[in-house]
């Protein structure tokens, strides 16, 4: 399915609250809007609803437009948003390593080797055979919280190995010094959002070791379990045994200490590998280990010792570093690309390092000014930034409020930009892939309909032990039954759900679903004569 900027007719927002724009009497389409948000469990919900022509600006049902909303994951619209017009479509990072010390006619470096990170959200470790990034539906930086994560098929230090295979190509055989990271690109800062918490300006595999147990043959035998990657940074200690058909899987990591964990847990006969995860401690100190681990696979001998940290006060100063001679560089594959993998699975460590990167593409390091930026960006695209307030790029923060005409107003400047394909390539199918694969069942007559960012974020009750969803998002873009092209963003805040622990999920997928049927409905929408007119008078496109 394609759009194009020149063929929205309508943008549509939702926000339903107190006193209705149009009665559900008077209007066969209110009535249907209201018969979905008065869904059993979200009838005290905070709902909205805006729908503007996307050609004249004319709005065809509005309601709550201006007030402000929680909007979780749809955040990362409007950092994504910001990040491909400030740095551009096809922006690439570059990741170097550079020597301090001569080289002598052996090949032996007497000095250190510096990794300089840049802000490569992978560093090689989604890239597919063809240069695009891989992702899965339940991408592995959500294993925390559920059992159906998986891995990408790709090597997840494939930069670090390109790097090594550089740095003996450039004719260095071995390093007497030490091996450093330099990770002061911008100013570490913490995640907004479920997952990894640690921003920093080097990623080796989103600062994680997945942990993948599968199944022995037989139950009681122990079940095999590996680290990706494998690496001498941490230390596990695993007991995880196989059980009998039917017997539900369960899997544990614990951090123990620095670097060391445990594993415990069992998975039955015949089950699927298990992903879960452990989060670094320090992502300088992890990055270091694994490409002195890169370095030594490819015939470079490195005297340093993988268990050290990262001797951050050895680096000299980074306009020193900048003039040190480079003997390898990472170029990575286009922006584009990372953001269908922000986007698609909802990537919060990824869209946390947005604001910083634009801070870094400005010569300044920290999280405010790179929100600073953002909405330097978001006010040249018309947005009304007192109708917005962030406090990253990801939605998990206190600070994170839309209203739905600045929603609306971003949807519909970035429909009309030249780069606005790699935006839209970016976003989840729904009922097909990313985090809306689930949304609309496979009959569904809008599955595949519409491109669009969910958001979910919700808050313990400790009153009951159950919990309030704060926010059940949607915002993209649609081509209803008709053909009519569509963009929308559906809010709803603030509806207690009957369920705490693992039916957690259940109950916000089951809210998902509420925004896959309001899809449905607008999906159904039958064009109006004024919009038949204008489109026969524009000519066909």
């Amino acid at each position: 399915m394609g759009f194009r900027p020149s063929r929205w007719a309508l943008v549509v927002v939702f926000v339903l609250g107190a006193s209705p724009a149009l009665s559900p009497a008077a209007d066969p389409l209110a009535a249907r809007v209201d018969q979905v948000i008065h869904s059993p469990g979200f009838e005290t919900g905070h709902w909205g609803l805006l729908v503007v022509d996307g050609k004249t600006g004319k709005t065809v049902f509005e309601k709550n437009a201006d007030q402000l909303f929680c909007p979780a994951s749809v955040t990362k619209l409007f950092s994504s948003g910001a990040a491909l017009v400030d740095l551009g479509a096809d922006y690439r990072f570059q990741t170097p390593v550079v020597r301090r010390g001569k080289v002598d006619e052996k090949g032996t470096l007497h000095g250190d080797l510096i990794l300089v990170g840049h802000g490569d959200l992978s560093l090689g470790g989604r890239t597919g055979p063809d240069g695009t990034l891989l992702f899965v539906d339940d991408d592995h930086t959500y294993a925390g919280g559920n059992l159906r994560s998986g891995l990408v098929p790709a090597d997840p230090v494939a930069g670090l190995d390109h790097l090594a295979r550089e740095v003996l190509a450039a004719g260095i055989k071995s390093v007497t010094g030490d091996v450093l990271v330099d990770d002061r690109y911008f100013e570490p800062a913490e995640s907004t959002g479920s997952g990894p918490s640690h921003v920093s300006s080097i990623m080796v595999n989103d600062n994680l070791v997945d942990v993948v147990a599968t199944p022995a043959e037989k139950a009681g035998e122990p079940a095999a379990v590996k680290l990706v990657p494998a690496t001498a940074y941490v230390t596990a200690d695993v007991n995880v045994e196989t059980t009998a058909e039917g017997v539900a899987p369960t899997l544990q990591v614990r951090s123990v200490g620095p670097r060391r964990f445990t594993v415990r847990g069992r998975i039955p006969v015949g089950h699927a590998p298990v992903v879960k995860i452990y989060e670094v401690d320090d992502p300088a100190s992890f990055a270091r280990t694994t490409f002195i681990e890169a370095l030594r696979k490819r015939g470079v001998a490195v005297k340093a010792s993988t268990l050290a940290d990262n001797a951050a006060e050895k680096l000299p100063p980074r306009s020193e570093v900048a003039d040190l001679p480079k003997v390898a560089e990472y170029g990575s594959p286009p922006l584009r690309e990372y953001l269908k993998v922000i986007l698609k699975v909802s990537h919060n460590l990824h869209a946390s390092t947005l604001p910083l990167l634009l801070a870094a593409h400005h010569g300044e390091t920290t999280l405010s000014q790179g929100l600073a930026r953002e909405g330097a960006v978001l006010k040249g695209l018309g947005v009304d930034t007192h109708a917005v307030s962030f406090g990253g790029g990801a939605g998990g923060s206190r600070s994170d409020m839309v209203s739905p005409r600045a929603t609306v107003t971003l949807l519909r400047a970035l429909a009309a930009r030249p780069d606005f394909p790699a935006f839209e390539a970016a976003l989840p199918v729904l009922g097909r892939d990313g985090t809306l694969a689930r949304a609309v069942p496979h009959e569904s007559p809008a599955r595949g309909h519409a491109r669009a960012k969910t958001g979910t974020f919700w808050v313990d009750n400790g009153l009951d032990g159950k919990a309030v969803l704060t926010s059940k998002a949607l915002a993209g873009y649609m081509e209803t039954a008709s053909g009519q092209p569509l963009v929308f963003a559906f809010f709803v805040n603030d509806v207690p759900l009957d369920a705490s622990g693992a039916k957690l999920s259940e109950a916000t997928a089951a809210a998902g679903r509420l925004l896959g049927k309001l899809c449905e409905t607008f999906y159904m929408l039958e064009p109006s004569p004024e919009s038949d007119a204008k489109a026969a008078a524009a000519g066909s496109d």
